[in-house]
């Protein structure tokens, strides 16, 4: 409703909205998002360089003649990259807004480092959540109607909370935000709530909705019949179509990866109705780079991409970003022809810095859960360990499993074994167990930090911070 009292920011919503509706719907045409994507380019270069400190420095060379004949080919030659170092570093500077003039102020978690202000004006909200409203209108559709939303979000200061809750205000749906490892609030109670008011969605990472399975089981409940849940909307962590399945299995819901995102970067990716998340061409500029080289990736025979993200926000908001290096490895695949909705799909890989080598080869975090889960029906956690012994690197794979079956076990067991052998040349232990808070910890860390503990390696300052958190809620 804000908009109605600002006839510019009113005329921004509508003219978001209908844009959005328009591409969803295929309406555009083969040359206007190419042109409506080089227009913006111009438009954000001479906004961040005449409001951002930073980025007066960093494109002091660029000139406006430059820019007014900047071509998409050229970008990447013309334009340097801004990196997560420098949003550490410069953290204000980086503003082409001050705080003043936003709506909000979020920052990231700072468990690994410094904190970097990721505040909000009206125009960031507005397109994004635009973008949001108009894909998830057909994932609630397929759903019923009369939708109650929980929103569990990690802190008062992360944008969770308040993404969702204005999308589902949208959409019309009655939204409660908790946060179950608030003393205030905690598991018992967020349990009650889902069930008292009937809650049919929830926005969550897929370590919270582990943990609240297991924390129904203790108190009795079972996850697929004493609730209401038809949707599962994943957000916060790395997450692959396995566990998705195994994770709807639980809850007996839908499971969706529902977008691609970060604190500092906003909405990178957006699940739709087909369950597949695909980019955001009109509001994002996207290019991938070999993350060791920092070269443009060109599209292979299938015009596939694959490597580190850098991103480009083509609205004006209070902290736009210009050729953003991610630090996430993603594949970006062409829509089909057959397919009305135009974007590219998008896969998250996994962090840059996740990648791990087994035996000489990189493997990727995506790779390596679902290497692990599609092994593992019904499997409800997993943690792996990593070790090199008589020069050769070994894994040690603990599962959470529904029962005791020895004999399902003992099939688990075998098909793990040769597959890692095949794969990797790892010989493998698996071990059926409980496993405690350090899986829930990758929204707050790190999917590598709460997933996998790697002995070849000093300890790590993630390593480190994901203990601590875990050490708080396994003494709760």
């Amino acid at each position: 409703m804000f908009t109605i009292f600002d006839d510019e920011l009113d005329a921004l919503a509508r003219r978001s909205v209908t844009q959005q509706r328009e591409f969803h719907g295929g309406q555009w045409s083969r040359e206007r998002l190419p042109a409506h994507q080089l227009q913006n380019l111009r438009e954000g270069l001479r906004y961040v360089r005449s409001r951002s400190p930073f980025y007066a420095e960093r494109l002091a060379g660029l000139a406006e003649s430059r820019i007014d004949r900047l071509e998409a080919a050229d970008f990447a030659r013309a334009v340097p990259f801004t990196t997560k170092q420098d949003l550490r570093d410069r953290r204000h500077d980086l503003l082409s807004k001050p705080v003043s003039e936003s709506w909000v102020f979020y920052e990231t978690t700072g468990t690994t480092g410094p904190t970097t202000p990721c505040p909000r004006d009206n125009t960031d909200s507005i397109v994004n959540n635009a973008a949001l409203t108009v894909a998830y209108q057909e994932i609630f559709d397929k759903h019923g109607d009369d939708h109650v939303v929980a929103v569990l979000g990690p802190t008062e200061l992360h944008s969770t909370g308040d993404t969702f809750g204005d999308v589902c205000r949208n959409l019309g749906h009655a939204v409660v935000k908790m946060w179950p490892h608030s003393p205030v609030v905690g598991f018992d109670r967020a349990l009650q709530m889902l069930r008292e008011l009937h809650v049919t969605a929830i926005f969550c990472t897929p370590g919270m909705a582990m943990t609240l399975a297991k924390e129904a089981r203790k108190a009795g409940l079972d996850p697929a019949t004493d609730f209401d849940l038809r949707l599962l909307m994943f957000v916060g962590e790395l997450v692959t179509p396995k566990l998705l399945d195994n994770l709807g299995a639980v809850w007996n819901a839908e499971a969706y990866s529902c977008m691609y995102a970060s604190q500092e970067a906003s909405i990178l990716g957006v699940a739709h109705a087909d369950g597949r998340l695909r980019t955001v061409p009109l509001n994002v500029y996207y290019e991938v780079i070999d993350p060791d080289t920092g070269a443009v990736v060109d599209p292979d025979a299938q015009q596939v991409r694959e490597g580190e993200l850098v991103i480009t926000h083509l609205y004006q908001g209070a902290k736009p970003l210009v050729r953003y290096r991610t630090g996430d490895l993603v594949r970006l695949e062409p829509t089909g022809p057959a397919e009305s909705y135009p974007s590219e799909i998008l896969t998250p890989l996994g962090r840059v810095r996740d990648r791990i080598d087994l035996n000489g080869r990189a493997v990727t975090a995506y790779e390596l859960e679902d290497f692990v889960l599609s092994r593992v029906q019904g499997c409800r956690d997993y943690h792996i360990t990593i070790d090199r012994v008589s020069g050769v690197d070994v894994l040690a794979v603990d599962l959470e499993m529904p029962a005791p079956d020895e004999e399902i076990h003992k099939e688990i067991h075998e098909a793990l074994i040769a597959a890692t052998a095949d794969n990797w040349g790892c010989p493998v232990s698996v071990r059926t167990t409980q496993l405690g808070a350090i899986t829930t910890t990758g929204a707050m860390v790190s999917w590598k930090a709460a997933r996998v503990r790697d002995l070849r390696t000093a300890v790590d300052a993630e390593h480190e911070a994901a203990m601590a958190i875990a050490r708080k809620r396994d003494a709760r």
